[in-house]
């Protein structure tokens, strides 16, 4: 018999034996280079009292929201255009593998080349670094869409958001689910270095004061808190999602 709170369990006796781990080694390092978890307690409890911990988080998140919705309404546009016309696929793949290529760094400088070091420029650079792989999740996801619900579809004379909303989307819920996944820790990994090379505010930033500082109590606290609100969102949204949008292959067993 399973009980629920057994993965539970199992993921916190793993996080206290990483502390366990730390804390053992930051004792025999007695390093600045790394602290003790004390240490960057204190630092967070000191950033949190200040309020710039939960004003360079909020921003963060808005960016990394904005971008990520931008990413995925774009790129799934494209990934099922691109699986239901072959033609089109044919014509544009290309494109696609050229942006799926460019590094992240390239694609951020050239955007703050072009638009200057601003907001939009930011967000821009975040979304396009990640378009193209929400396109490819998607593409697939079209190409493989049921050609039976789509003649029962025409045969009913469903109109384009009925066959959309009734056909189409459920049969991609897993593909969005798995792209929204994979986008969400890419995109808050790019948010950040976009932060670090041009924005005045944010974890990115943040983490580049501290880092020219040498301070690695605030560039740990800065990440784990950034880790634990990406974390929250992963266990408490996105699992959940994707549980749902694969719940019709369980109930089919």
């Amino acid at each position: 018999m399973r009980f629920p709170w057994c993965g539970a369990l199992v993921r916190v006796g793993s996080l206290l034996a990483l502390l366990v781990l730390w804390q053992v080694a930051a004792s025999l390092a007695h390093s600045r280079a790394l602290p003790t978890p004390e240490a960057v307690l204190a630092f967070l409890s000191k950033e949190a009292a200040a309020g710039d911990l939960f004003s360079n988080l909020a921003v963060t998140l808005a960016r990394v929201a904005v971008s990520f919705v931008i990413a995925m309404a774009v790129g799934a546009v494209i990934g099922v255009a691109f699986g239901r016309m072959r033609r089109l696929d044919r014509a544009f793949d290309t494109w696609l593998v050229v942006l799926l290529n460019t590094p992240a760094l390239v694609i951020t400088v050239l955007c703050y080349i072009w638009l200057g070091l601003t907001e939009t420029a930011a967000v821009l650079a975040v979304a396009l670094n990640k378009i193209p792989t929400v396109a490819v999740l998607l593409r697939e996801g079209a190409r493989a869409l049921s050609p039976e619900l789509d003649e029962m579809a025409g045969a009913f004379r469903l109109s384009f958001l009925d066959r959309m909303r009734h056909v189409v989307l459920p049969q991609l819920e897993p593909h969005l689910a798995g792209a929204a996944r994979s986008g969400l820790a890419l995109v808050w990994k790019i948010v950040l270095v976009v932060e670090l090379l041009g924005r005045p505010n944010g974890v990115g930033y943040a983490i580049s004061v501290y880092f020219q500082l040498f301070d690695v109590a605030a560039v740990l606290g800065y990440s784990l808190a950034f880790m634990a609100v990406m974390l929250a969102i992963e266990y408490g949204v996105l699992q959940p999602f994707e549980a749902h949008a694969r719940r019709w292959r369980l109930e089919a067993r």
